[in-house]
């Protein structure tokens, strides 16, 4: 059996043990949807752009400040989808903003950074479906599609994969005023909620104006929300039993892991005290097999080598005899 670099363990035993360790301590473990969802809404704003700028270039002759629909471009695979491309020059949207571009109202003294000298506008609409897939909210739910509306370089317009423009109102917020809301579920009891996604994908949640306007002094992605209602059973502890139930569940869980860790640890000193013994006597019959072979003889729970014979029987040696006898005169 092979041994690992410690001498201790074997190597089959070591991989177990750290894959399983790994693998409870690992991120992977934890929902990762959101960096998912983050890289999925790129690259579809990535694509989006690009049909926005296909049906751009197909309008002869183009006019500065007028919106052009680009659905008639989308694929039959991003059904659902609503685009738009307005080209604008930079001085004149900071002069004159736009007073109205599909959904939004853009007022005067928006800028754009990196400057450059004219730039074109791509409106999305999600639609419900769409909204759901590439910027998912758990625990809420949509009640008005998902709206974007980014700023791209149009220097030139065949370009793909172009990064997006940092475009911000100073004195005025950007208005959006949501022409599609559904009925709140639940009543006047749950309060809708503005949603806006920025570039990086984090969703930051604002009050609600005048019934289905929100406000945003960036760009990005936006939409109305409310918190869902999960069914709930009734308790035995009357008001305060879901709590209740989710602090259990959650000590549950936490106990779970910390008792899998406490017997991986143990599961761990056991098989190092009895590779460690194993070695200790993996050595002790190497130096017995490098001299005389003994035999074993048990003592009580222990056995210890002991000699079969004596070597040498003990001998009691002759007195010398005197050579010839001495007269003393």
């Amino acid at each position: 059996m092979m041994i690992d670099a410690m001498g201790l363990l074997p190597t089959s035993i070591t991989l177990v043990l750290l894959l399983v360790i790994t693998r409870m301590f690992s991120s992977s473990w934890l929902p990762n949807t959101k960096a998912q969802s983050t890289t999925s809404a790129t690259a579809l704003d990535a694509l989006l752009q690009d049909y926005a700028y296909r049906a751009f270039v197909r309008v002869r002759p183009l006019r500065t400040g007028i919106a052009y629909d680009g659905t008639v471009v989308l694929p039959s695979n991003l059904t659902g989808i609503t685009i738009s491309a307005m080209r604008l020059r930079s001085g004149s949207l900071r002069r004159r903003g736009v007073p109205a571009y599909k959904e939004f109202r853009i007022p005067v003294g928006v800028v754009v950074e990196p400057y450059v000298e004219r730039l074109l506008l791509v409106y999305q609409n999600l639609g419900s479906n769409w909204s759901t897939a590439y910027y998912p909210l758990p625990g809420y739910t949509y009640v008005a599609p998902l709206l974007g509306l980014l700023a791209y370089d149009a220097s030139n317009l065949s370009a793909k994969d172009l990064p997006e423009l940092d475009m911000r109102a100073s004195d005025q917020p950007i208005s959006i005023k949501f022409s599609d809301v559904k009925l709140v579920p639940g009543g006047s009891s749950v309060v809708p909620k503005c949603v806006s996604f920025g570039w990086h994908g984090l969703p930051n949640f604002t009050n609600v104006v005048s019934g289905n306007m929100c406000s945003t002094f960036q760009q990005g992605h936006f939409s109305i929300v409310v918190e869902s209602i999960a069914p709930t059973s009734p308790t035995p502890s009357g008001r305060g039993g879901n709590n209740k139930n989710n602090g259990n569940k959650r000590w549950i869980i936490a106990g779970s892991v910390l008792g899998g860790g406490l017997g991986l640890l143990v599961l761990m000193g056991f098989l190092l005290l009895r590779c460690y013994r194993r070695k200790k006597l993996r050595e002790m019959e190497d130096a017995a097999d490098a001299g005389e072979t003994l035999r074993m003889t048990r003592v009580g729970n222990t056995k210890v080598p002991s000699a079969m014979l004596t070597r040498t029987q003990p001998t009691t040696e002759p007195e010398p005899e005197p050579e010839g006898e001495y007269v003393h005169e």
